[in-house]
């Protein structure tokens, strides 16, 4: 590692020049464990009960090191450096525009837009100021990643997704006083939530599209940025399939409560009635046998479409993220995510809580896993003599905005 911690920019050194690039496969493996996550997990959930929070950061710091730590990438672990109470002085600036706005929304309803407005104004720097630390503090094989994402393209990215928000607030009209209910006033009401929600419905491919490219666009490492090479069109596609998946997660789950019905009524009318001998123990095991079977069709949906989506969203993010010598890859099965979530759902249930880490550290593996680079030239060969501090395409990263982490 090197000692200082301003960015030393470095240049690629893939042979004798002239030579050909060879293109080598770097492997992705994660070598954490539950017990050994499970001791940082419990001891971080005990202090952050304790102070009432205030140890969220530090805790935050030892999660982020311990994975770090534990990924290695072509054999090398990444590298975690940054300060605990820089992101302590982050987490108390981001808990009081929370509580600000909370505040405000609830104590002034009237003036909410422009609590909103004041947060629209200060996230988009707030939010490239986290990554700028994250990755600023981020190394591998000694050499510190960079975020080059520029102010005004966060604030671009960013922006578009408040004006949902601010607009539900602006056009929403005042309820009236006393009990009196205006059904024109609430046809408004109505009428305002529709056309936002459709119009943010709509829009959030478009959106989601604008802050990956943005995001993905800005990693530097060793004098190489990546690009996000993939348009608005392929997250409106995934959405729509997404979409689908939602539909039919809620008509299996649909036809699994209309076979449990039928089964209850019959063993109503034909069993229960021996056993009880009367209608309100009939009845009333009836509705708990309902509530567990709703309660477990609800589940399916996140079940299934989480693991989908985050199979699908890592592979299209990461599978057209590259830099003109570095090329990620990602195979991600839905299979796979699936079983190992539907595995941790049930242990975490029956344990009360206490497999989460485990459960975490087993999804955080088969995400990992899946992953691979590509890089062309000798990677020996990468890190150059570092050039002096400040000077070089990435110097301007050592500047970090506010100069600690948000926690975003």
């Amino acid at each position: 590692m090197q000692a200082n911690d301003d960015f030393a920019p470095t240049e690629w050194m893939g042979g004798a020049p002239g030579a050909p690039h060879k293109t080598r496969e770097l492997d992705i493996r994660f070598t954490g464990s539950g017990s050994e996550y499970f001791r940082i997990w419990i001891v971080n959930l005990l202090l952050t009960l304790v102070t009432l929070t205030l140890y969220l950061p530090f805790a935050r710091a030892r999660r982020m090191a311990y994975f770090q730590n534990n990924t290695l990438v072509g054999g090398d672990p990444l590298g975690f450096h940054a300060d605990p109470w820089k992101m302590f002085r982050g987490y108390l600036l981001v808990l009081v525009l929370g509580v600000g706005y909370w505040g405000v929304s609830n104590f002034m309803p009237a003036f909410a837009w422009v609590a909103l407005l004041v947060l629209m104004v200060l996230w988009p720097a707030l939010w490239r100021a986290s990554l700028q630390f994250r990755l600023r503090n981020t190394s591998w094989r000694g050499v510190r990643l960079a975020f080059l994402g520029d102010l005004k393209s966060a604030y671009l990215s960013i922006l578009p997704f408040f004006l949902p928000g601010l607009a539900f607030l602006l056009f929403l009209p005042d309820m009236p006083e006393g009990d009196k209910v205006d059904p024109e006033v609430i046809k408004q009401i109505l009428t305002v939530e529709a056309v936002v929600l459709l119009g943010f419905l709509f829009t959030f491919p478009w959106l989601m599209a604008r802050i990956k490219r943005y995001q993905h666009g800005g990693y530097a490492f060793a004098q190489e940025r990546t690009e996000l090479t993939v348009g608005a069109g392929r997250f409106y596609l995934l959405f729509l399939k997404v979409l689908g998946v939602i539909l039919l997660a809620m008509l299996v789950a649909g036809v699994l409560v209309g076979l449990a019905m039928g089964v209850f009524i019959a063993l109503g009318a034909f069993t229960l009635g021996e056993i009880f001998r009367g209608g309100a123990s009939q009845g009333i095991f009836a509705m708990i046998a309902m509530v567990f079977v709703i309660g477990l069709a609800y589940l399916i949906l996140p079940l299934i479409v989480g693991p989908y989506t985050t199979s699908r969203l890592q592979n299209l993010l990461w599978e057209h993220t590259s830099s003109p010598k570095v090329q990620f890859q990602s195979e991600l099965r839905f299979g796979p995510l699936f079983r190992v979530t539907l595995v941790n759902w049930l242990l975490i249930i029956v344990t009360l809580g206490l497999f989460w880490p485990f459960a975490k550290v087993r999804a955080t593996r088969v995400r990992l896993e899946a992953m691979s680079l590509q890089v062309q030239g000798d990677v020996d060969h990468w890190v150059a003599a570092a050039q002096t501090p400040g000077q070089g395409v990435l110097g301007d990263a050592a500047g970090d905005f506010f100069g600690f982490d948000m926690g975003l």
